[in-house]
């Protein structure tokens, strides 16, 4: 069903008459004079990447890896963080609500506890982003680096998978520059974006960037609250200053986000017995609560750098983060109705609505400092420190229409990461390379907390009923590093093997409860080369990986609630490959990856199998009944779970798209484009159902028509080409969807 829906200058049917050519764009504009001649027979742009504190080609830089320009995103229709999946090869983002599960090669984050560290480390501008809050838009982008695998030396403890780094634009001092965006499309889409870079000295720029976005639900709440969850509507701001008086430069970054969905959007997995709306269209929900998804941020970077007269640079990082969410659920997903679609009578009966009302609180401070050497010598080095400190405040009060005594869950985490790093590369001859490096992390967290029950009901009293208290400790610390031997065989080939080291910190349930840090070895050998005098780019690669203490949700019985456990050990094996292509006009890009992983089987609590009574309180002692909430016997629900693929890791991914740039003269162009991206089924909880914990593969097609003229440009796009309904995610008994098909038109300039 297509709602908002609008009469675009290219429908799909027409960009996909178009399209039988292929495309990918180039990433400037076009001079304001007439094209020379050579233009279309030039090679491909150099990709610069910074992620290892040097600006280094890819191609040299022996580490798998994707980089994106701002252009090329858009180009492949990624507008924010969990469309990087159709981008990069090994990276899945699965939808859990409150965060997303970000995985490469099936190492990430599993769980939605905020004890739990991320596994793949995201940045923003140099500084490491909590795992809240990164389903803002994308604007104003200079490139996307996305590296595979442990990045333990120089990214540190939250690394075991890889690391996303997002690299705005920055001021410069050069001359008045910038760029304006409009777009309108399918469910009344409508945006706007721009910046404005300001020389204000021949030593001081300011640059200004900014977003701006509406969007109406993908879907028809059929409740009695007539709720909007997954509208959009989204607000940005950016302001960037750079001061470079000679050798010392100052980079300073501040940014604000608000962004509001009224509410996520799920139901009950299809199917199931917690289907509430079988014979309805899946765009349907029936909310039976009112629904909220406020979510703000403010985010700041300081970078300072000094260049010393013999080379070596002094740099320092600092970085500030603020990010809140204000989240109002229908965790049930709506009562259920047997088989009606429709509520009785146009009521919805809400005597057993389960909701829950959620704040998130994350601020962080972090601080890094680097000593980088030249690289024109035989040693090349890079020496840092490095500390960071999270405040998390979590405060949930969930509710049920058949127990009267709300659960109110208070949970508050002080954590703070030091790390020292040393990396240094020996050129034994003039084209091989020994690289070594070494970092150690230090980790503690203190939690504070509890769980109560029946807080102000006529049962428990004023206070409640303390059944869980949240309170403890921990602290772990491990070395990680890194060992490669790198083989630059000329004419643009690198060869690279190494072995890799990464890890994940603990922590701390309750008093009682901890769980330990999670490791991994990387074994990894790669091929990076560029054919037809730079025409062709190719990437290979293959490796092994040995994952250990793999950190899980589950029920702990000792205190009935759920908790994070080290529950299996793994191990991942695979193969990548990526490339690049531009042939006069034509132009292609495109990765594939395999991944075989396997997790060691575990013994835990099948928590969908127990009674749907509340809290049931902690395991009962031998020979006592059991007695909610003050004691459960959990014996008789425990399961076999494990021995299968590690989770939300697809066997398969990849992607391709293609284009044709034509010249039509004067100064104009049309390129069109097609972009094909394809991710394998995964798992999504370690009991292996195949109806409550299973994702399957999908196909999405996207296409856009791009017409060029001087600094000008119209874009005719449509994304999700063939209306594919998928499940984007799960949580709980509930799971998400993604977008449907959506159309518009893009008009900007640049300046």
């Amino acid at each position: 069903m297509m709602k908002g829906s609008m009469q675009c200058v290219a429908s799909p049917l027409a960009l996909a008459a178009m399209l039988y050519l292929g495309a990918i764009p180039t990433a400037q504009a076009q001079s304001q004079s007439t094209p020379e001649p050579q233009a279309n027979v030039r090679g491909l742009d150099e990709i610069v990447v910074t992620a290892e504190r040097r600006e280094v080609n890819l191609q040299d830089v022996p580490i798998a890896a994707t980089a994106l320009t701002g252009d090329q995103l858009q180009d492949k229709g990624v507008q924010r963080l969990a469309d990087l999946q159709n981008a990069a090869p090994s990276l899945s983002i699965t939808d859990q609500g409150l965060t997303q599960s970000v995985n490469i090669r099936g190492i990430g984050i599993a769980s939605g506890s905020p004890a739990v560290a991320n596994g793949v480390a995201t940045y923003l501008d140099g500084v490491f982003q909590p795992p809240i809050l990164t389903a803002s838009s994308f604007y104003d982008i200079a490139s996307v680096e996305v590296l595979r695998g442990p990045q333990g030396t120089l990214v540190g403890s939250n690394s075991t998978g890889g690391a996303v780094f997002i690299n705005t634009q920055s001021p410069t001092t050069d001359r008045i520059k910038g760029y304006v965006q409009g777009h309108y499309g399918s469910y009344n889409a409508v945006g706007a974006e721009g910046a404005v870079n300001l020389p204000i000295t021949s030593t001081l720029a300011v640059r200004f960037a900014g977003t701006t976005r509406w969007r109406d639900s993908y879907y028809d709440d059929l409740g009695s609250f007539d709720n909007k969850p997954d509208r959009l509507d989204e607000q940005a701001g950016r302001v960037g200053v750079l001061w470079e008086p000679g050798s010392f430069r100052a980079l300073g970054k501040v940014e604000w986000i608000d962004r509001n969905t009224g509410g996520y959007a799920y139901r009950p997995i299809r199917g199931t017995a917690f289907d509430n709306n079988r014979q309805a269209d899946f765009r349907d929900l029936t909310y039976n609560a009112p629904t909220l998804n406020h979510e703000r941020a403010f985010n700041a970077s300081l970078e300072l750098r000094y260049d010393l007269p013999g080379g070596v640079i002094l740099r320092s990082q600092s970085g500030y983060t603020n990010k809140r969410i204000n989240n109002l659920y229908d965790s049930d997903g709506g009562i259920l109705m047997g088989d009606s679609s429709i509520p009785r009578d146009g009521i919805l009966d809400t005597s057993s609505t389960q909701t829950q009302d959620q704040f998130v609180r994350e601020r962080q401070w972090s601080q890094e400092f680097n000593i980088i050497s030249p690289t024109d010598g035989a040693f090349n080095w890079i020496l840092g420190g490095y500390f960071q400190k999270n405040k998390v405040d979590v405060i949930i009060e969930s509710k049920s229409g058949a127990i009267t005594d709300p659960v109110n869950i208070l949970n508050f985490q002080d954590k703070q990461t030091l790390g020292v790093f040393a990396q240094t590369g020996y050129k034994i001859t003039p084209a091989v390379e020994l690289q070594f490096g070494l970092r150690y992390s230090h980790y503690k967290v203190d939690g504070d907390g509890s769980v109560v029950i029946g807080a102000g009901g006529p049962i428990f009293g004023p206070a409640g009923l303390k059944v869980s208290d949240l309170k403890g400790s921990h602290e772990d610390g491990r070395m990680t590093g890194k060992v490669a031997l790198n083989w630059n065989l000329g004419n643009d080939s690198l060869l690279y093997v190494f072995a890799a080291r990464g890890y994940k910190p603990g922590g701390a349930n309750s008093a009682t409860s901890e769980f330990g840090p999670e490791t991994v070895w990387d074994y990894e050998a790669g091929w990076k080369s560029s054919f037809f005098d730079n025409h062709l780019r190719t990437q290979i690669g293959a490796f092994y990986m040995d994952y250990r203490d793999f950190q899980f949700d589950a029920l702990e019985a000792g205190t009935g609630q759920t908790g994070v456990i080290n529950i299996s050990n793994a191990t991942i094996k695979g193969a990548e490959f990526q490339a690049q292509a531009r042939f006069g006009g034509l132009s292609f890009d495109g990765g594939v990856a395999y991944v075989d992983s396997k997790l060691d089987s575990v013994r835990i609590v099948n928590s969908r199998t127990l009674p749907p009574i509340g809290t049931l309180g902690p395991q009962c002692p031998t020979g006592t009944a059991s007695n909610p909430p003050t004691c459960f016997d959990y014996s008789g629900y425990y399961a076999v779970g494990g021995g299968g693929p590690n989770l939300f890791s697809p066997k398969w991914s990849y992607n391709l798209g293609a284009q044709y740039e034509a010249e039509l003269g004067d100064g104009v162009t049309i390129t069109p484009r097609l972009n094909y991206a394809y991710l394998g089924p995964r798992w999504t909880n370690l009991i292996y159902s195949p109806t409550l914990d299973y994702l399957d593969g999908r196909g999405l097609l996207s296409a856009q028509i791009t017409l060029r003229y001087h600094d000008w440009t119209i874009e005719g796009y449509a994304t999700n080409l063939t209306n594919k309904a998928w499940v984007s995610g799960q949580s709980g008994n509930n799971e998400f969807y993604g977008a449907p098909r959506e159309f518009g038109v893009r008009v900007s300039t640049r300046f």
